[in-house]
């Protein structure tokens, strides 16, 4: 998966994620991702995405600071936030 953010103001702070991620089948692994915001800014909206075949993409999540979270039907009850709070932590948790 692959996270997207969506800082406001008009600077943008640093994404930091891992580069590669071990998963084992059938265990959960824990998909690592934080924005390093500049001053004045707050992170809205996280969305991950999984990249497939021929470089399409089909959303997996969005994690919204308003409207909370969204999981799209291949992927309920699997996506869980790894952390609650803000949404510079945009770390999430898949199941299985």
């Amino acid at each position: 998966a692959v996270p997207c953010w969506v800082p406001t103001g008009c600077r943008s702070g640093v994404v930091e994620v891992e580069r590669s991620v071990t998963a084992v089948l059938g265990q959960d692994v824990v998909l690592p991702c934080r924005y390093r915001a500049q001053e004045q800014e707050q992170v809205e909206q996280v969305t991950w995405l999984k990249r497939g075949p021929a470089g399409h993409s089909a959303e997996v999540a969005v994690l919204h600071r308003q409207h909370g979270e969204h999981v799209q039907e291949p992927y309920a009850g699997r996506v869980l936030r790894q952390t609650g709070g803000a949404l510079e932590d945009g770390a999430i948790i898949l199941r299985n």
